[in-house]
Formats: C-alpha cells, structure tokens, sequence
C-alpha cells in the first residue's frame, strides 16, 4: 500500500496519477564534461556532456491536482540504452514530493516553480525561498515541432539513484532505478530560440551544471502516465538486481 505515512492521514494518496495537459518548457544545453563527472553515479556513461532543464506544468493530475515541477536531467548511457540521469527536481506541492521520493526515487525538493507566457515568450522560472535559482526564456510557439520527435524526446528512460538509510546511519537501501512515460498523447509541440540563465545557490546547485551553448529548445503539451520504477543495480550487493 502506498501513502500510509501518517497512518490515520496519508501524505499522498495510493494512486497511479494520470497527467492531462502536461505543459514542458525543455531546453537542452551543453555543460562542464567534468562537472557532469562529478554528479553523475556510476555504471551510467556520459556520451555528450549535455543536461536538460526542464520546467513542467502539471494542469491536471488525478489525486494530486495541478502543481508546478522544474529540474535538470543529465543524458546518459546505461548497458547501450540511451536515456536521462535525473539529477535535481524542484517542486510546490508536498504530496508530489514526498511520493516521488519514497515510492520512487525521484530527487525532489520543495521550491517555486512556475511557467508562464510574457510578452511574446515562454517563461520558466525557478525561486528557492526568496531566491531566483534559474530562468528559462523561449519564442512563444514559433515553429510547430514534429510530434513524434517531441514524444521521442520526452519518452526516454529516465535513471535515479535511490537511497536509504538504516536507523542506525548505515545504508539500507542503494540502487539504480529506471522508469519512463508511457500512455503518451502529445497534444502541442512547438520549438524555438532559447535561453538559460543560472544563478548560484549553494543548496540548489543547479549552476555547478553551468550552461555553455544552448542545443534545442523545446515547448510540450500531452498526457501521459509514469510507469512504476525498476531497480537495474544493486551497489550494495556489487551488481544488477
């Protein structure tokens, strides 16, 4: 059963959600190789040292209602599979947070997202408490991107690394866990110029990513599911699970 912490008033509710109307702003930049060294846990491999951030409004989704999400997730490789390292995940809502990292192992912490339209572009910011930690500007919908690229460039296999104490300090848990999105309707896709700013804040480090060359950008609408997480490898038992 999930959601049973408090037992008498569960901190999120023991569902699958479903998204509808699911609204990203991507925009994908070249790094530091050696910063992304640094953050990224072995056996995942770094072909191009590229990061995608990320801001997501989620409109409408079944027992968690709307909520605002932004993170980084870094490309990688594990065992010839391309996919997405997640590294770092903002959000406003404490139900999405608290289950993303105990039932899965989504890197989740609280802060302000937000994604909105200003004057002919698409914002997305991020404040962690009083503090601007990242802004993302692109042209609003200035040329339609193909829909399958789009649901291809969401739909990769996304890699976290779960751990969990014992009660007494030592690990309990640490593993390599992998999900994806499935169920896919891409309803909107569009791209354009971008840019990313990144400001330095020593508990959301997102700038220790620095951005170097903006890639692609791009602006999603669909619904879609989240498939349960796997774990692919076992670090305290040396292997795959």
């Amino acid at each position: 059963m999930l959601g049973i912490t408090p037992l008498s008033a569960p901190a999120f509710p023991a569902v699958q959600p479903r998204f509808y109307d699911r609204e990203y702003l991507n925009i994908v930049y070249r790094t530091d190789p050696e910063a992304l060294r640094a953050v990224v846990p072995a056996p995942l491999e770094i072909d191009e040292p590229l990061v995608r951030f990320e801001v997501m409004k989620m409109n409408d989704v079944t027992g968690y209602g709307p909520y605002t999400e932004a993170g980084q997730a870094v490309q990688v490789l594990f065992d010839g599979e391309r996919g997405e390292y997640l590294h770092a995940m903002y959000l406003d809502s404490f139900a999405a947070t608290a289950s993303g990292r105990e039932v899965s192992a989504y890197p989740k912490v609280m802060a302000t997202p937000n994604l909105y339209a200003d004057n002919g572009a698409l914002v997305g910011t991020l404040d962690y408490g009083t503090l601007r930690v990242a802004t993302a500007t692109m042209g609003y919908k200035h040329y339609e991107l193909d829909r399958q690229a789009a649901e291809a460039e969401i739909t990769v296999p996304t890699f976290m690394l779960k751990t969990i104490p014992d009660y007494d300090g030592t690990l309990r848990v640490q593993e390599l866990v992998r999900t994806e999105i499935t169920d896919v309707v891409v309803k909107q896709a569009y791209t354009g110029p971008a840019r990313l700013q990144l400001f330095q804040h020593v508990l959301a480090p997102l700038a220790d990513l620095p951005v170097l060359e903006v890639v692609s950008a791009s602006h999603i609408i669909t619904d879609l599911t989240l498939a349960p997480a796997k774990p692919v490898h076992n670090y305290l038992e040396g292997g795959r699970s």
